[in-house]
């Protein structure tokens, strides 16, 4: 059933009304000019430039445009183009950002995923609670799910309201620009909650001091009837509590972002990785107990970022009847080649103890032109190592820098496939 019902404000009412007036805020006025037919203008003809030609547009463009509108433009400019990694060509030139919100926000495809399960267990209304620039009202909102975005920040509110008119999606999102814990978010059928993670001095790593904390966030979802909490993918196991399922999820091989899930649904307690663009997702539903640790057969698996996270590579380990080669390294071995979407196979051909000039040795007797080098465990740079090596013939090498039984270790292999 849609909570919203008759007394909640809806979409279409959204208004300016309950922000504060830009007219002394200098940010918002350079981005109230972007949005007139001349800053719309000069944002077009800004879509392709070449950043490194920027002096010499900026001179030609303030001959016929204010000195201002034109710094706010080309500012702008440099951020779509930041932007399109996470939105998309289509989207991020048509879209309005501020540094910090093409830093933090949720790149579309982890978004859509997210607003994918809200959809598929009926939700029809979210509140969304720290919303930025809008990425993931703008994804729950083409999932057909009206949302409250809020966020406390004027000018946030006033770039999330603009994206929601540039994208068609007005008439689902309404944007609020209000503190997040003075919300009443019992109208909602959920509640997503995207505490910031940033302060004056980069990335926050503890919990409680993101704003909000992870605490009070943490309250507001349990009081919805469902919810979800987006957390930094290395937030220790110990501060997510037994209430909420924990996904981790990767894009192309790069761990994004956790959600702690919450309400009816979603199993508490569970641990989840999920791989995108596949989709694919592994569970478990409690930790699994420590997989055994062995020597290094013919074949190394490497798990994705998003199964370690989760701690989900003793589940790896059962299915393909493998080992660790370390107890504290995330490198499964068997001596049976194992498919899966959660990890990518090697050959292994040799292996060394540690040792730079043995392994110049062998590369240049294997006309080794080519060197790929991953590494856990060990302290050597990668770039370090591929220098060192002067590496020269047609052949292509995987060296793994890492621990075998405690000692450091090199082995030396091939992709599977």
């Amino acid at each position: 059933m849609d909570r919203v019902n008759a007394s909640t404000p809806s979409a279409s009412s959204a208004s300016q009304a309950d922000d504060p007036s830009p007219a002394d805020d200098p940010a918002r006025a350079a981005f109230a000019a972007l949005r007139t037919p001349e800053g719309e203008h000069l944002l077009a003809e800004l879509r392709d430039h070449d950043p490194a030609q920027e002096l010499a547009t900026a001179t030609r463009l303030r001959r016929t445009h204010p000195a201002e509108l034109v710094s706010a433009a080309l500012g702008q400019a440099r951020l779509r183009q930041r932007a399109v990694a996470k939105f998309g060509a289509g989207d991020a030139y048509r879209m309005y950002f501020t540094p910090n919100g093409v830093e933090q926000a949720t790149r579309t495809s982890v978004a859509t995923h997210r607003a994918a399960r809200f959809a598929a267990l009926g939700v029809r209304s979210v509140a969304d609670l720290c919303c930025g620039i809008g990425g993931d009202a703008i994804a729950l909102a083409r999932a057909g799910i009206a949302v409250l975005a809020v966020d406390r920040d004027p000018l946030t509110a006033e770039v999330a309201r603009a994206n929601a008119e540039a994208l068609g999606l007005a008439d689902l999102i309404e944007v609020r620009c209000a503190d997040v814990t003075e919300i009443d978010t019992s109208p909602y059928d959920a509640v997503f909650v995207d505490p910031s993670r940033r302060g004056g001095r980069g990335r926050i790593f503890d919990p409680e001091a993101y704003s909000p904390p992870l605490s009070w966030a943490t309250a507001a979802a349990l009081k919805a009837p469902r919810a979800a909490l987006k957390i930094a993918p290395g937030v220790p196991h110990e501060a997510i509590g037994p209430e909420a399922e924990a996904e981790w999820i990767s894009d192309g091989g790069d761990v994004k972002e956790a959600v702690l899930w919450y309400g009816e649904g979603f199993a508490p307690g569970a641990f989840r990785a999920t791989l995108l663009p596949s989709g694919a997702t592994l569970t478990a539903p409690a930790p699994l107990p420590a997989p055994p640790v062995g020597p290094v057969g013919r074949y190394l698996y490497e798990p994705d970022g998003a199964v370690i996270r989760a701690h989900l590579v003793a589940d790896l380990v059962e299915r393909c009847g493998g080992r660790l080669v370390d107890e504290t390294i995330a490198y499964v071995t068997s001596d049976v080649p194992y498919s899966s979407p959660y990890i990518s196979g090697y050959e292994i051909t040799d292996q060394l103890p540690f040792n730079m000039k043995k392994l110049k040795a062998l590369l240049r007797e294997r006309q080794v032109g080519v060197l790929t080098v991953k590494k856990r465990g060990s302290a050597v740079e990668p770039e370090e190592l591929r220098r060192r090596m002067k590496l020269s013939g047609p052949n292509a090498a995987t060296v793994f820098l890492t621990r075998v039984a405690g000692a450091p270790t090199m082995l030396i292999g091939h992709p599977l496939g």
